[in-house]
């Protein structure tokens, strides 16, 4: 994981810290289960979110759209005859 990602990581355990920690005088413990349960699941959704923008894509990927590519060019260069 790259240094960028840990900060991620590090912000956004530390915001969820601050809510809980903010959350718990107003909040019933049973409720406060389901927000950490959410809490988890957000911070996933975003970390997979980061990874798959940062990450390079795997190589079979890349040459699926090179090869998509290739033949939408050929197909739009030819110049139509009347």
């Amino acid at each position: 994981m790259t240094r960028d990602g840990e900060r991620v990581i590090e912000l956004v355990n530390e915001l969820g810290s601050r809510v809980t920690h903010v959350l718990t005088d107003m909040v019933p413990p049973a409720a406060q289960v389901h927000l950490l349960n959410a809490q988890r699941e957000l911070i996933t959704a975003l970390m997979l979110i980061y990874e798959n923008r940062v990450a390079p894509a795997p190589q079979t990927t890349r040459a699926r759209r090179a090869k998509a590519r290739r033949r939408t060019t050929r197909r739009d260069s030819k110049i139509p005859i009347e």
